[in-house]
């Protein structure tokens, strides 16, 4: 072998290694840390971030941070919380939008501060301390097919989508689906905000029930049934996630409601445990700061919060288009009395109660 074809050849291990590759069994992505001489630096995120959604913004970290063997894993949000409790010196990162979840971890001091510029910028709306950080800003909708729409007429609020389903509730038997707030970290605490917010959220309930609504744990699932043909309307979805897969699929409508919107927000925190400080500091750090926002805004539907960005795919641009109809769920301590054991009981039940009420007729 000549020295230009040893040259070469390693040229082409070290670009091999540099690149990202998918372990499909657990969800997860890998970025070796590119041979350059530095000591490599571990990062282990856990997220509750569908790796389409996550992908740019770690390829963007990695190009910036060569030397960090990252690894990220996709969990659902109670699958990634339960995780945490029984091993919480595995991860470095958590990233939910179970917000109440995250919440509960940084008031019981499983969270470290972050004391950078960036984090003491951050907007106070979006943080708790310098420990929780919400990092998206992602509108959850309804989806609609076209048929629905051609045939029954448009739907643009709750107020119409509950009208559709008393009225029309046999035509769409079983073509109807919503998250499961027993098993969703996130339904749950959608539906814990909108029985705050609509007087007439409990008259919904019954009336998904009565329509024998699907429910299910994730928004890729309800998607996947929607675009599969299974299910002709979908109710409650990550905005973020809807406007990504649903881009080739223009028979499916995205529904963002008038009368209002709820707005979920990414909590992302660094445990007090975490076995690679510097690095999950330096991810953080990148995430909030306006380089990591840049790209949510630009490579993503996540919604960026970064107050000096206001253009297209950010918080502010939303705002200036919706207005008052925008609900952001609030980081604050009121999340804490959603998990209350008495309290998140008697919503289940009742959620159980109207949802199932036609059974008992």
């Amino acid at each position: 072998m000549t020295p230009f074809s040893r040259l070469a050849g390693r040229c082409l291990i070290a670009l091999l290694l540099a690149l990202p590759f998918t372990t499909h069994a657990t969800q997860s992505l890998r970025y070796p840390a590119t041979p350059n001489g530095d000591a490599a630096s571990p990062l282990v995120i856990h997220g509750a971030l569908d790796l389409p959604q996550v992908r740019p913004l770690l390829d963007a970290f990695h190009r910036d941070h060569p030397h960090i063997a990252l690894h990220y894993r996709n969990l659902t949000t109670l699958v990634l919380h339960e995780r945490f409790l029984q091993a919480p010196a595995e991860a470095d990162v958590l990233i939910s939008s179970a917000m109440p979840w995250q919440y509960r971890l940084a008031n019981d001091g499983q969270a470290q501060p972050l004391d950078t510029p960036a984090a003491r910028r951050w907007p106070a709306w979006a943080r708790w301390r310098r420990e929780l950080f919400a990092v998206t800003f992602e509108p959850i909708v309804m989806v609609v097919n076209e048929a629905i729409i051609e045939r029954f007429g448009e739907v643009r609020s709750h107020a119409d989508l509950l009208t559709l389903l008393e009225r029309r509730g046999e035509s769409l038997r079983g073509r109807v689906v919503t998250y499961d707030p027993a098993i969703s970290g996130a339904g749950y605490t959608y539906a814990i905000e909108e029985s705050r917010l609509s007087p007439r959220y409990w008259e919904l309930v019954a009336a998904l029930g009565k329509a024998e609504a699907a429910l299910a744990e994730t928004t890729g699932e309800m998607l996947e049934g929607l675009i599969e043909g299974r299910y002709l309307v979908g109710y409650n979805l990550l905005g973020s996630y809807a406007q990504e897969r649903l881009a080739d699929h223009p028979q499916l409508k995205i529904v963002v409601p008038e009368d209002y919107t709820l707005v979920t927000q990414r909590l992302a925190l660094i445990p007090r445990q975490a076995p690679h400080p510097e690095a999950a500091r330096r991810f953080l750090d990148y995430l909030i700061g306006e380089r990591g926002q840049e790209v949510l805004a630009r490579d993503t539907p996540l919604g960026a919060i970064h107050p000096s960005l206001e253009g297209p795919g950010t918080a502010a641009a939303l705002r200036r288009q919706r207005g008052e109809a925008l609900r952001p769920i609030t980081l604050g301590p009121g999340l804490l009395a959603t998990l209350d054991d008495l309290k998140r009981e008697a919503l289940l039940t009742r959620w159980r109660r109207e949802f199932t009420r036609r059974e008992r007729r």
